[in-house]
């Protein structure tokens, strides 16, 4: 147990994807100890568990439920940020969609100087992860905590989209994670029988086991304490009086792109003038919480006479996934989807689509009555940065967060080609068959109504980044600059949004940062995945 006085080898802050990661990995070693802190609770809610429950989960105790600040560029609207404030955090309200993103972006990251972040440098974390059940094989590989497997629902509509796509003239890609990323097909999933398999399922429930891990949960981190320029523990409120939990070897914010920089800020470590502005001392002065980044994604919603998602919770569906891991409950609500270039001159995708055979309109918070299904583009490779910043010096105030979604060009003309594409795929034969009316979609394909329906309907993806990037914040072994002891390793930390849903490539970082903290050597690359570069 925890108290005043208790002192452990690492200290992590956040049960999401990364601290289950690491928590795992760095107890491998019994003589390690470590202590793991979660503001949430136990991962015990079935909607976690039911993949096509996600939906209900947004707005309850187990969502840190975040805002925007007025978005300038969407006429002013505040929207929803959802986050998990639960074991597996967003692993254990996300889509479970597992897409590692282009190889071209990780090369990216190392030519703009994060050593040891090339696609070569990551491919073997991706892999140590996983545990795919289409076996191993150069883009795949068994084994892993993390399993990776086909959607079960394969649901009708699901089909009916991407027969329409590939009417419109887009390929079929059996694999997004396999030799190119273009074309559209069913997302491979994190679900292990059916069910989800978040990163507290896949890595911290068999690691709890071990006497070395202590976790604190609903447990609140309220600052990084340090002794000069060393992180020396957290000062933590949960039950009992305020008490710092002390690290012998370093402290790791594995807290989100929303929740780590604000943590860094109260602990000293940001921008200077805004730190001295909230009357907060100046351990470091970082461009903390600059550099935000997400995909921003607008769907187009129509009325079907098909049986939907709508209603599937029943008796028999929820009897059909406990005994046989399959039936609509298994849907992970995203079935389908992929990945196209907004023009031909373009060489690398920059507009991910998304299909749901459901009504999905309102940020998902819309009510739904009537049979649907929706689909829409996100502006994969934006340039619009925003920022994250403190609302007050007291730690339990949410953040001040500022997307700053299709400020730039670039992102508005790209908003609008994925529209028009989601459009051109509604109007071919397969996708009229089963649809009987519109319910959520743009006036007309004029660029004008185009961006305007964008503006107006658009949302998060869920795949915030960039708050602590390498290079900026943090060194490319994860270290904070200007400090010893502390590291981050979450989303934070990625100098850009990668091509792709974000959850895979944030376990692939809290796996090759266990082998950075622990001094070891990366995992072999075997020929076949030399060949791939």
């Amino acid at each position: 147990m925890s108290g005043p006085g208790t002192t452990y080898d690492y200290v992590i802050v956040g049960a999401g994807s990364a601290g289950c990661v690491l928590a795992a990995r760095l107890t491998e070693d019994p003589d390690v100890r470590v202590a793991l802190i979660e503001a949430g609770g136990p991962d015990a809610a079935q909607e976690i568990h039911i993949p096509a429950a996600f939906p209900a989960l947004l707005k309850t105790a187990v969502d840190w439920d975040f805002d925007t600040e007025p978005e300038p560029a969407l006429g002013g609207r505040r929207l929803n940020l959802p986050r998990g404030r639960v074991l597996g955090g967003s692993s254990s309200l996300n889509a479970m969609i597992y897409v590692r993103g282009n190889p071209a972006d990780y090369d990216a990251w190392a030519r703009a100087g994060a050593e040891g972040w090339s696609w070569r440098d990551v491919l073997p974390y991706f892999l140590r992860a996983e545990d795919n059940e289409r076996g191993a094989g150069p883009h795949h590989a068994t084994g892993g905590p993390l399993t990776v497997s086909d959607g079960r629902s394969n649901h009708p509509l699901a089909q009916a989209f991407l027969r329409a796509a590939e009417e419109a003239g887009h390929p079929r890609n059996p694999d997004f994670n396999g030799p190119t990323q273009l074309g559209v097909g069913p997302y491979q999933l994190t679900q292990r029988n059916g069910l989800r398999c978040s990163a507290a399922v896949a890595y911290l429930h068999p690691a709890l086991e071990r006497p070395n891990l202590t976790l604190l949960a609903g447990t609140t981190a309220l600052r990084v304490a340090f002794e000069g320029e060393r992180a020396v523990g957290v000062e933590v409120a949960g039950t009992g009086a305020p008490h710092l939990v002390r690290a012998e070897r370093e402290v790791i914010l594995c807290a989100g792109a929303y929740l780590t920089p604000r943590l860094l800020m109260l602990s000293g470590v940001g921008p200077a003038a805004a730190l001295t502005a909230m009357g907060l001392p100046v351990r470091a002065d970082l461009p903390v919480g600059q550099g935000l980044q997400d995909h921003y994604m607008a769907l187009i919603n129509f009325r079907t006479d098909q049986q939907s998602l709508l209603g599937v919770a029943t008796e028999e569906n929820a009897a059909l996934l406990q005994t046989q891991g399959r039936g609509p409950l298994t849907s992970n609500v995203g079935e389908a989807g992929g990945f196209f270039k907004s023009s031909p001159e373009r060489q690398l995708p920059d507009i991910q689509l998304h299909m749901a055979p459901a009504i999905f309109h309102q940020e998902g918070l819309g009510p739904v009555s009537e049979h649907g299904w929706s689909w829409g583009p996100c502006v994969l490779a934006p340039v619009s940065r925003g920022a994250v910043a403190l609302r007050s010096p007291d730690p339990t105030a949410a953040p001040r967060i500022a997307h700053r979604y299709l400020s730039e060009p670039e992102d508005r003309d790209c908003i609008v080609a994925g529209l028009r594409l989601a459009l051109e795929i509604a109007a071919q034969p397969s996708a009229r068959a089963v649809t009987t009316g519109p319910f959520d979609v743009p006036d007309s394909d004029s660029d004008a109504d185009l961006l305007a329906f964008a503006r107006q309907a658009g949302q998060t993806l869920f795949h915030p980044t960039s708050t602590c990037a390498i290079g900026a914040v943090t060194d490319p072994a994860l270290r904070v600059l200007g400090t010893e002891a502390l590291r981050v390793v979450d989303a934070s930390v990625f100098p850009a949004v990668p091509r792709g849903n974000t959850n895979a490539p944030v376990i692939m970082a809290a796996e090759k940062a266990a082998d950075l903290i622990r001094g070891a050597q990366s995992p072999e690359k075997t020929q076949d995945q030399e060949a791939l570069r």
